[in-house]
């Protein structure tokens, strides 16, 4: 009977983690068409202005100063586009992360419990705040 209680207890968990996800997929579907929608517009953008500015033969000859070195590129390059599979992937990723983030603005700050050098107590990283001052947290610096 025990076993049977928790098998019935993983395949709640189990179903309730599909519906969660499948929920946060129809929520995210609308904001995630209207990015990709917005890349290529930006990839069209980029490549219709290249090709209406890009030079004639007879002009490239007669020509051969381009920009100064320091110009920064007008637009992707073909090489670099930004609507590519990878980048939707990236960008439906980090909607989902930002979705099922435990921050939001306005709320109460998440309280994770963290783990002291020694390895050896679990405190909560409000464990450490004191009376009215403020708790910083410095999270160095990855360069």
């Amino acid at each position: 009977a025990a076993q049977a209680a928790a098998m019935l207890h993983s395949l709640g968990v189990h179903t309730l983690q599909l519906l969660t996800q499948a929920a946060a997929c129809i929520l995210l579907f609308p904001r995630f068409l209207l990015t990709a929608v917005m890349l290529w517009l930006l990839d069209f953008l980029c490549i219709r202005k290249k090709m209406l500015t890009m030079p004639t033969a007879e002009e490239a000859a007669s020509t051969s100063e381009g920009p100064p070195p320091d110009d920064p590129p007008v637009c992707v390059s073909d090489s670099n586009r930004m609507f590519t599979l990878e980048s939707l992937k990236a960008v439906w990723h980090g909607q989902k992360l930002d979705f099922f983030k435990s921050a939001h603005v306005g709320s109460l700050a998440p309280n994770p419990e963290v783990i002291q050098l020694d390895g050896q107590k679990r405190l909560r990283i409000l464990d450490f705040a004191r009376g009215k001052r403020p708790l910083i947290l410095n999270f160095g610096s990855c360069t």
